[in-house]
């Protein structure tokens, strides 16, 4: 997948603001701080278009973002961070809820994982919840670079055997080093299709 342009489209809660252009869509779903923003920015090989932060929970919209005139990448609201008022938290499962079951254009959700955290109850059960959807996903484990390569692959076998998924349909990913980019990019071009001129 090559990437010419990109542009931040809008942020939306409800389906009735969702962009209406019709286009594929692959969204990303995680905690928060689990780097769904870092793996969007990577992807796009812009430093700051996704926004960041270091404190968990500042995504509270789905982010909707125009990739090559083409698809949309959407950054959904990072889940099971304790500190959020308890009013944004009680939205947030309703919100994904709704964009899942109102989406038509969607054709792929990236779950990413935190390669040093063993999966949470709330990542168990939004994978549970994917199982019952008739939509692809793919695993990613971020932030490898915090460890070596032998104890990156340890990790995510291990990482791979409490969620009882195959080990290689999960990959190894680090923003810093662009790790896992282009296998990402190959599994999301599979799942999109040509564009069209291709």
């Amino acid at each position: 997948m090559k990437i010419s342009q990109v542009r931040f489209e809008k942020s939306a809660t409800a389906p009735d603001h969702y962009p209406t252009a019709g286009y594929p869509e692959v969204a990303f779903v995680g905690r928060s701080n689990v780097g769904k923003s870092s793996v969007i920015n990577t992807l796009i090989e812009r430093k700051r278009l996704a926004r960041t932060s270091t404190t968990p929970g500042r995504t509270q919209q789905i982010n909707f973002y125009t990739v090559n005139e083409h698809l949309y990448f959407v950054d959904l609201p990072g889940y099971g961070y304790a500190r959020v008022p308890r009013s944004v938290k009680k939205e947030w499962g309703p919100m994904i809820e709704r964009y899942f079951g109102s989406s038509r254009s969607l054709c792929l959700v990236v779950f990413i994982l935190d390669i040093r955290r063993d999966p949470s109850d709330d990542d168990i059960a939004v994978i549970d919840w994917l199982h019952e959807m008739t939509v692809p996903w793919c695993f990613i484990v971020t932030k490898s670079d915090k460890f070596s390569r032998g104890k990156a692959r340890e990790r995510r076998r291990s990482i791979a055997r409490s969620l009882n998924v195959e080990e290689t349909d999960m990959i190894i990913f680090s923003a810093k080093t662009k790790e896992g980019r282009d296998q990402l990019c190959t599994v999301i071009d599979g799942a999109v299709g040509p564009e069209e001129g291709e």
